[in-house]
């Protein structure tokens, strides 16, 4: 993955607003050296000493002259902010490493503090040294991912401090970079996936050199197709330009269902059943792209990721799958919505992870397997993330009654335990 820099060059400071900023941002020991100068002062003054009072003068003066230079003088940072990558797994530890650069006059000591979301860990913190025009410093720090999600690292705040302590100036970059957390995907042996059930595409590759002229399967002319494809002979009978799709890909297609109901989970955060479901739905999504499947993710209020069947791009076409399920919530929906089932789904193959599943989810799944459509099924037993919370409806847990009655339905099915891997299912589903 590339690495992702991001860079901010905050400007100068207006003269005016710098200086009452520099004098508010007095730390209590510059306060204390004002308070002491000016009381030594007075006191000189009352006695007649004018040495104390030169003393007293002094310094109060120190920290006001400190808070103006620091103030006034032009700080101009800016920062070059790089990810090791921009999307990892859970339970991968980045690397983020920061370039400070400074484009200014010379700064003072520097308390730098980046701002990282608690999913990542605590906030780095680091202390860097006065640095001159033109000099750079180069800090790094690791983040690891425990959550799935969407994170934005930074912005990275600073504070600018004189030598001697007296001022506390802070300055914040408004630049962020992007962090997609996916769920981790287990590595599937490879199965039979019912045959010709495999899926549906356009049209599967044939070889025409193993054939005869009345073997060629045509398609009608569309736009930029090659021209040397042209079957005359068919074009002749039927009327129409008609080409030879003997060399076109065939893509098989498989929608991937999620059941991410509340109702039909158990457990909280990280370790509940739904992060378990998202992680076997990321296992398939990941293993049937390197067969050369285009997936289609779909949950259970019939959200769905916008995609092509057809795009070309098998290699990359899991990412986006990957990057929904990073941030597929769960939703209250009692059903299992109906509306995304189109022939896409009947025709095609399609393989669902469920939690718990009620009366009316076995209605439905009855009517979804259609006729010549391969149907597969991961029921994740969620007794084994029972919580303290009762369900809100009853759902039924998935042991052999649930299994037979799906397989005597025309589905493949198989059960997956809390603690057991992704690819035990998934050898049972290509029994």
């Amino acid at each position: 993955m590339a690495a992702s820099p991001s860079r901010t060059r905050p400007g100068r400071d207006r003269p005016g607003t710098g200086l009452r900023e520099g004098l508010g941002s007095l730390t209590a020991r510059g306060r204390g050296f004002v308070a002491g100068g000016v009381t030594a002062a007075i006191a000189g003054l009352v006695l007649g000493e004018r040495d104390l009072v030169r003393i007293g003068f002094l310094v109060a003066l120190l920290p006001l002259v400190t808070a103006g230079i620091t103030a006034l003088s032009s700080n101009r940072l800016s920062l070059t902010r790089t990810l090791a990558a921009t999307q990892i797994e859970v339970g991968t530890t980045l690397e983020v490493q920061l370039d400070l650069a400074n484009v200014g006059s010379t700064t003072g000591l520097l308390l730098v503090e980046e701002q990282v979301p608690w999913a990542l860990g605590q906030r780095p913190r680091f202390v860097i040294d006065s640095m001159r025009p033109g000099w750079h410093r180069k800090v790094s720090y690791p983040v690891r991912a425990e959550v799935r999600g969407i994170y934005e690292i930074g912005p990275m705040r600073l504070r600018v401090a004189d030598p001697f302590g007296m001022l506390s100036l802070n300055r914040a970059f408004t630049k962020t970079s992007s962090l997609v957390v996916i769920p981790v995907a287990e590595p599937l042996p490879a199965i039979h996936l019912g045959g010709a059930w495999s899926g549906s595409g356009d049209n599967r590759p044939r070889p025409f050199s193993t054939g005869s002229a009345a073997d060629v399967t045509v398609r009608e002319y569309r736009r930029g197709d090659d021209l040397r494809r042209v079957h005359w002979r068919s074009t002749a009978r039927v009327g129409d330009l008609m080409v030879r799709r003997e060399e076109q890909p065939w893509q098989s297609r498989c929608t991937l269902f999620v059941d991410n109901r509340a109702g039909s989970h158990r457990g909280s955060g990280p370790d509940s059943s739904l992060e378990r479901a998202i992680t076997v739905a990321a296992s398939i999504a990941v293993h049937l792209a390197d067969l050369g499947y285009q997936v289609r993710l779909v949950s259970a209020d019939g959200e769905e990721v916008d995609h092509s069947w057809h795009d070309g791009d098998v290699a990359a076409h899991a990412r986006p799958v990957l990057e929904r399920l990073a941030v597929l919530p769960t939703t209250k929906t009692p059903d299992i919505t109906s509306g995304w089932v189109d022939e896409t789904v009947t025709g095609g193959m399609f393989i669902g992870v469920f939690g718990g599943l009620t009366a009316d989810d076995r209605a439905f799944l009855g009517r979804l397997h259609g006729a010549g459509s391969a149907s597969y099924a991961v029921l994740l037993d969620v007794a084994g993330w029972t919580g303290r919370t009762a369900p809100e409806q009853p759902v039924e847990h998935h042991r052999t009654d649930v299994v037979d009655w799906l397989h005597h339905r025309g589905w493949k099915a198989a059960e997956l335990a809390r603690w057991e891997p992704v690819a035990t299912a998934w050898q049972e589903l290509g029994r």
